[in-house]
């Protein structure tokens, strides 16, 4: 069984992405900025006597991630990298502070690129590895109200095709997923907006009034089965839907 390790697991996809890797049998680290305020995963682990084992780990920053996957490899290598963790900002490209641009680029891209340069020299050394990375739909469609996250998704896409192209090996693969719309609490926010200055806002109820939303855990089951054990093209970003 696989060895895997999960950044943002306090909730949604990394929740449940470690809750399905480990009820599959594998052995999960998962990692989240602040364990002691987000407690559910430890607690379920522990009830159901799954192989999980949570700790601290904050994407912002090169001591926190260097240091946190150092103290995990001392248990043995890490098989499989799912990039979770990331943080969303609804607002205009005029609105929005120069800060915010930063915070959410240092999180959703430059988090991943802490993770990717400290994990990819062992796995290239073992001619073998899995790292997917959790994109979204607002990578590849321009969503008013959307497009700071959507520029750190496009980005973070262009960094998978960019491991693709440095680390070709049979048993190695990186790969994106756009995992469609969650009811987040940037997307609560961009409901309660004006649609005639927040355009975004009328598809965003539509979702929500429709029950189009997606369930996370199904998401992380797809990704377990479909990702990580299934037939799937190195360098591809997959839709939800293609899986």
């Amino acid at each position: 069984m696989a060895s895997v390790l999960i950044t943002g697991t306090s909730k949604g996809i990394g929740f449940e992405s470690a809750l399905a890797f480990a009820h599959a049998g594998h052995k999960v680290y998962a990692t989240m900025r602040n364990p002691k305020q987000a407690p559910q995963l430890a607690e379920t682990a522990a009830r159901e006597k799954l192989p999980i084992t949570v700790s601290a780990m904050d994407v912002d920053s090169d001591q926190s991630v260097a240091a946190g996957i150092a103290a995990i490899l001392k248990d043995g290598p890490i098989d499989v990298l799912v990039n979770n963790a990331g943080v969303e900002k609804a607002g205009s490209v005029e609105e929005l502070p120069l800060a915010d641009f930063r915070a959410i680029m240092e999180t959703n891209y430059f988090g991943v690129i802490r993770c990717v340069q400290a994990l990819v020299p062992p796995m290239r050394k073992r001619r073998s590895g899995c790292i997917i990375n959790i994109s979204s739909g607002a990578a590849q469609t321009a969503l008013a109200g959307m497009m700071v996250y959507g520029m750190s998704k496009a980005a973070l896409e262009m960094l998978t095709r960019a491991i693709v192209a440095e680390c070709s090996t049979p048993r190695f693969r990186c790969i994106s997923l756009r995992p469609g719309i969650f009811d987040t609490g940037m997307q609560a926010y961009a409901r309660t907006r004006d649609p005639a200055e927040f355009p975004s806002a009328a598809l965003f109820r539509g979702f929500k009034e429709n029950g189009l939303l997606k369930d996370p855990a199904d998401v992380a089951t797809k990704i377990v089965e479909k990702l990580v054990l299934g037939p799937v093209e190195h360098g591809r970003c997959y839709n939800h839907t293609d899986l």
